[in-house]
């Protein structure tokens, strides 16, 4: 069994979280926890193919230029090589589940 006090845990962007549920080579399924006022830097994968599931706020996801607000358990899948950002512009904890098939570390390319 695997959960957020047991699983591997990491620092990333302005204190956001993540918890590594699962690390294989060909899956990788990942919780995190962003703050009120946080983002990710805009990005793509060449291989990985994401889904991101909200646990619990409200997400802001752009996605390939268009935006839509994310709320909880609701999800949306990003394929590889389509330009993505994420964002917490509420005002309570984002929580969400970021599923990636292969695992997107290392397939990251930032956009500026």
């Amino acid at each position: 069994m695997i959960n957020k006090e047991t699983a591997e845990h990491y620092l990333w962007g302005n204190n956001c979280h993540g918890w590594y549920l699962v690390k294989q080579p060909h899956l990788s399924v990942i919780q995190e926890l962003m703050p009120p006022g946080t983002f990710e830097v805009r990005h793509y994968h060449l291989r990985s193919r994401q889904f991101f599931f909200i646990l619990s706020g409200k997400a802001t996801l752009e996605i390939n230029g268009l935006r839509q607000v994310l709320s909880q358990h609701q999800g949306v899948e990003v394929s590889p090589n389509v330009p993505h950002q994420i964002f917490n512009e509420g005002d309570c904890d984002l929580e969400f589940l970021v599923i990636s098939q292969p695992p997107s570390h290392g397939d990251r390319i930032l956009i500026s």
